[in-house]
């Protein structure tokens, strides 16, 4: 199954008699990727494996309304599926019911720093740290370019928005990042 191409996979996930053993490679495939994605987000570990499952659940329930004929867009499917799983882990956080997304992130950041072991990379720590402070959106922008190495025209397709309010994002995002590690460094 692993020298399997991505169109056969795609042409197996739409057959009725292979989509079972195509969809656990695509499980094979992507679990890796979309758990780092998903961590991203909601920080814990445990969350993120839930997240994960749930994923993997809502995508092979619904299978059937996959169109894509490529890579790029079964990527961009999954990670479309996965991203909207991990928002609701958040969303279930929040423990007020006017709190945005944004206001959980001081909880994020409080998870992460109990996730930190002792002999981790400091520049590693101050970026993570730095990156979940970031507002949401941007947050999720940076994310899907800097570690997921996405393209903008996916990460659009992913996210719904459009490649310039992204890249606006990211831009953003990027100038947070840098100003928050620079300060980090003279703490």
């Amino acid at each position: 199954m692993n020298g399997m191409s991505v169109e056969q996979l795609i042409n197996s996930l739409k057959s009725p008699k292979s989509v079972t053993w195509a969809f656990d490679e695509v499980i094979e495939r992507y679990t890796e990727r979309l758990y780092w994605h998903i961590r991203r987000i909601v920080v814990s570990h445990e969350d993120a494996q839930d997240a994960l499952q749930d994923s993997f659940v809502t995508a092979y329930t619904n299978i059937g309304s996959f169109r894509g004929e490529n890579e790029g867009s079964l990527t961009a499917w999954l990670y479309r599926i996965a991203t909207t799983t991990a928002l609701k882990v958040l969303k279930r956080r929040r423990r007020h019911i006017f709190a945005s997304l944004d206001s959980v992130s001081a909880g994020l950041l409080s998870d992460y720093e109990c996730e930190i072991s002792p002999d981790a990379d400091q520049i590693a720590v101050k970026l993570q740290r730095a990156v979940v402070a970031l507002p949401m959106k941007q947050k999720l922008v940076f994310n899907m370019r800097y570690y997921d190495e996405l393209s903008f025209e996916d990460i659009s397709k992913i996210t719904g928005d459009s490649v310039s309010t992204l890249k606006t994002n990211y831009h953003y995002a990027v100038k947070k990042v840098k100003q928050s590690v620079s300060e980090l460094e003279y703490e």
